[in-house]
C-alpha cells in the first residue's frame, strides 16, 4: 500500500471516486485520475485498485469499493496478474448487468457507448458544490 502520507491520501482519493461509479456503469482509469485532479496518472489509479485490501474489516477493500467498474480507455478489461483476474472482473460486471463481449484477439470488452460513465466531475463535488451555493444565499 502507500509509503507516505501523501500516497495514502492519493489512494483513499481514488477509492472515493471509484465507490461513485454507479452500478452497471464502468469508466477507465484515465478518467478517474482526470475526476481526482491528476489526468496524468492514470497508470497510478490502475495501481491503487491492484492494492485495494482484501481485508473485509479494511476502510477501503474489494468489497466496499467497486473496482471492477475501472477499465481501459478503450473499453478492454486488462488484464490482471492472475490468469483467472480478467475472468473475474468481467463476471463481476455481468452481475451488475453490464454486457461483456470477446473482441478478435480474445479481449474482454465492454461498450463505452452504453455502459460508460463520464460525467465532468464527481457527484459528490457537485453536491459540495451545491450546499455551499445554498449557504451563500441566505
Amino acid at each position: 500500500m502507500a509509503r507516505s502520507d501523501e500516497a495514502a491520501a492519493f489512494f483513499f482519493t481514488v477509492y472515493r471516486a471509484v465507490q461513485e461509479i454507479p452500478e452497471g456503469k464502468v469508466t477507465s482509469y484515465g478518467h478517474i485520475a482526470k475526476l481526482v485532479g491528476t489526468p496524468q496518472r492514470p497508470r497510478q489509479v490502475g495501481v491503487c485498485l491492484k492494492h485495494l485490501s482484501q481485508d473485509a474489516g479494511a476502510r477501503y477493500n474489494h468489497e466496499s469499493v467497486p473496482w471492477q467498474r475501472v477499465i481501459n480507455a478503450k473499453g478492454v478489461i486488462s488484464p490482471r496478474s492472475q490468469p483467472s483476474g480478467t475472468r473475474n472482473q468481467a463476471a463481476a460486471l455481468q452481475a451488475e448487468g453490464v454486457t461483456v463481449t470477446t473482441g478478435a484477439l480474445g479481449e474482454l470488452m465492454v461498450d463505452l457507448g452504453e455502459f460508460g460513465w463520464f460525467p465532468n466531475s464527481l457527484p459528490s463535488d457537485q453536491d459540495e458544490k451545491d450546499e455551499s451555493e445554498d449557504g451563500n444565499e441566505d
